[in-house]
């Protein structure tokens, strides 16, 4: 994260260096840039989006980590697919 959410007030820089000699930075707080990031994510899921397409959207190269960090705010997963059968047998 870095100087850019420096900046925005999500991290702060930590006065010492860190052992390499570069900035250090704190971690981020409860509520900062990763709890937007699952916040996004979560509601993308519950509206409908694909994991595909919200996988490229968080930089994911892999919608298999995306489906299994995400896969709880799925409640409606397999909805679309018994609906198919029970209409194929009605």
């Amino acid at each position: 994260m870095g100087p850019t959410a420096s900046g925005a007030g999500v991290i702060a820089a930590l006065e010492e260096s860190a052992p390499d000699g570069s900035r250090a930075w704190e971690p981020s707080r409860e509520h900062g840039y990763h709890a937007l990031r699952h916040f996004y994510a979560s509601e993308q899921l519950e509206a409908g989006e694909s994991v595909v397409s919200l996988a490229r959207w968080l930089g994911h190269s892999d919608p298999g980590f995306t489906l299994r960090k995400y896969a709880h705010f799925l409640p409606r997963a397999g909805a679309r697919g018994g609906a198919a059968i029970d209409a194929v047998f009605a």
